[in-house]
């Protein structure tokens, strides 16, 4: 069988990555995760073609053969990477990484036995290409009273930059970040899930990293870069897909598997294709008739999802089914690197039982109230444990009430949302602004419930923030503000809410006067973003040409992507309300369906059972990119 390497042949840049995890200090306290999140970080870029340079547990002297050997390979290379995970601290404005062997007596040994930063920075300052630094480091100070001299500061110093750097910290400057309670880092487990992203720049990357470790700590870190990148970069270069959930009811469908389908529902309990994977699963998949692609094409599918979504039944699925892919190595590796679901923490399976939909995360969807309620006292007894394994994250108190709540006992939860709430959690916040405004298990208050979002919103809740400026509208129970409720949508729309990005589309649309070119780039950026309902509110307005230029083939190519992603909106408007749409758009939608093969009658702009079965083919399990790129 002929294989081939798809993401291969897509990349030219040569990319060099020096990557540094160091957990085992010999004399001052050990860390957990950062030799997992190096080995975990240094395998995905691998994977993604960098020359990986890996160092675990590096000494004072490895550090000194590291720092020449990086220059000299990063000098001339299109990308230079550096990964660092272990301790690190600053001293007037300068951070310094810490070797395994270090030992610190004195003030004076906190920068005669540790590395500072910019020994590494001048290697990487050689190379004319994209250098880019991600730290996470910004733990809290190991050293105790010996440093009670030393111009110590908390966490790490925000790093000036030269041309094309980009610098990523775990957390804010001058902040802690958390080691995580899994196998690795909550920013390094960020990392891993979004690195594969096709098609997304690093830029937007960073966004989907920082919103998944604040929704994981409930707002207590909030990952931090700058940049002075004079280019666009992208970590994988294949042209942008569809959401790895509607990529796996894809594969799931097309390869008629039921185990597939199973891991579809399990993952996405209120899924855009749930209720259609329960169908197909009640009426049994062997009656599907959409045709299998070859195993070559249908290999590299299945393995591009599973190393995109590290789901461990996929790397195995892939693993058993293809024992002669190339990539099969690669996914063994893999799978070393991601943990059994017997082997999970506490923190991991309260996560995973308890977690709300809007917090959901690239690795978890959340879980509905309805299913948490039949999971309520296993979601209790691993919330407990992780809250007290981890007293330093209240997130885990703000999932224990969310289950207490699940249970019945709204008085108990009522309690410990106060709790998480006190110590910071934005989750807590909000759920309590909630109860306050329904005055439900507390007292209502309007007024309370708004000083709880309000506080949600400083602290960086975009549900927080499109709660108020709902309330800012409308004005109800505050005067009405309408600049300041913008202002909050485009704070949560710049920080990656596809809900607001789409919010402010309707409002340029109705109330703001930014007009149809306004809201037709908030549709679109919302619909990248993962708001289904974008695709369709962008294709009307290239559809209808109102206050924009008309765009029969770009109505098309939203309507094709979004009939993929949403709950079966736009397949059905196109099959029973056809007139809805301008012919020449019904046109384009037909031309693109014959090109990936699945409509073969007149090409006409009118509905029809060929049209009708084209687009349910299109939907379920035969999507192709090619087609639209």
């Amino acid at each position: 069988m002929f294989w081939l390497s798809f993401m291969g042949l897509a990349r030219a840049e040569t990319r060099v990555a020096l990557v540094i995890g160091n957990s085992d200090y010999e004399h001052i306290d050990a860390l957990k995760n950062p030799r997992n999140d190096a080995l975990d970080i240094s395998v995905a870029l691998e994977g993604l073609g960098f020359d990986v340079m890996l160092a675990i547990d590096a000494t004072q002297a490895r550090f000194q053969t590291l720092i020449p050997e990086f220059a000299a390979k990063g000098a001339t290379a299109d990308v230079t990477l550096l990964y660092y995970a272990g301790h690190g601290f600053q001293i007037d404005g300068h951070n310094y990484m810490v070797p395994t062997d270090a030992a610190i007596s004195s003030a004076a040994d906190l920068t005669d036995q540790t590395l500072r930063l910019d020994q590494l920075l001048a290697a990487m300052a050689r190379s004319d290409g994209v250098k880019l630094v991600f730290l996470d480091a910004c733990r809290d100070n190991p050293f105790g009273a010996t440093i009670k001299d030393a111009h110590l500061g908390k966490g790490l110093a925000q790093v000036g930059t030269e041309a094309n750097f980009l610098f990523s910290y775990a957390t804010q400057p001058n902040n802690v970040a958390y080691d995580g309670t899994g196998r690795n880092s909550f920013y390094s487990e960020a990392m891993l899930h979004h690195l594969y992203t096709p098609g997304q720049d690093v830029g937007q990357m960073m966004i989907g990293v920082r919103r998944d470790v604040l929704a994981a700590t409930g707002g207590k870190q909030i990952p931090w870069e700058n940049s002075s990148l004079t280019r666009s970069f992208r970590f994988n270069v294949s042209p942008e897909a569809i959401s790895e959930e509607s990529m796996l009811y894809q594969i799931a469908v097309d390869e008629r598997d039921p185990d597939l389908l199973n891991l579809y529902v399990d993952r996405y309990p209120t899924g855009a294709h749930t209720q259609e994977a329960l169908a197909f699963l009640d009426t049994g998949t062997q009656t599907r008739t959409i045709e299998r692609n070859n195993d070559t094409e249908r290999a590299q599918r299945l393995w591009e999802l599973a190393q995109r979504s590290r789901m461990r039944p996929l790397l195995e699925l892939y693993v058993a089914r293809y024992p002669d892919a190339p990539n099969r190595a690669e996914a063994e590796r893999l799978l070393m690197t991601i943990p059994r679901p017997e082997d999970a923490t506490a923190g991991k399976i309260c996560e995973r039982l308890a977690t709300h939909p809007r917090d959901a995360t690239a690795e978890n969807a959340g879980v509905p109230m309805s299913r948490l309620q039949q999971n309520a006292l296993a979601a209790i007894q691993a919330c407990s444990a992780a809250a007290a394994r981890a007293p330093e994250v209240p997130h885990y108190v703000a999932l224990l009430a969310r289950a207490t709540v699940a249970s019945g006992d709204m008085a108990r939860a009522v309690v410990l949302y106060r709790d998480a709430a006190e110590r910071g959690d934005l989750r807590a916040m909000v759920s309590l602004a909630q109860l306050t405004e329904q005055g439900t298990g507390v007292p209502q208050d309007s007024m309370r419930a708004l000083a709880l979002y309000e506080q949600a919103a400083a602290g960086g809740s975009d549900d927080a923030m499109i709660n108020l400026a709902i309330t800012l509208l409308e004005g109800r129970t505050v005067p009405a503000d309408p600049a300041r409720a913008l202002a909050l949508l485009k704070r949560a729309a710049a920080e990656g809410s596809a809900k607001a990005t789409f919010n402010l589309g309707v409002l340029a649309l109705e109330r703001t006067g930014e007009g149809p070119e306004a809201a037709l780039d908030y549709f679109q950026r919302a619909a990248r973003n993962g708001e289904a309902e974008g695709f369709r509110a962008a294709a009307i307005l290239l559809d209808e040409g109102r206050g924009t230029v008309r765009d029969p083939a770009g109505a098309a190519r939203m309507l094709l992507r979004g009939a993929v992603e949403d709950r079966g909106l736009i397949v059905r408007q196109l099959t029973t309300a056809t007139d809805q749409w301008a012919p020449e758009t019904v046109r384009a939608v037909q031309a693109l369906l014959q090109e990936a093969g699945y409509y073969t009658a007149a090409i006409d702009g009118l509905p029809g059972s060929n049209f009708t079965a084209a687009l349910e083919k299109w939907r379920n399990g035969g999507f192709k990119a090619a087609v639209l790129n």
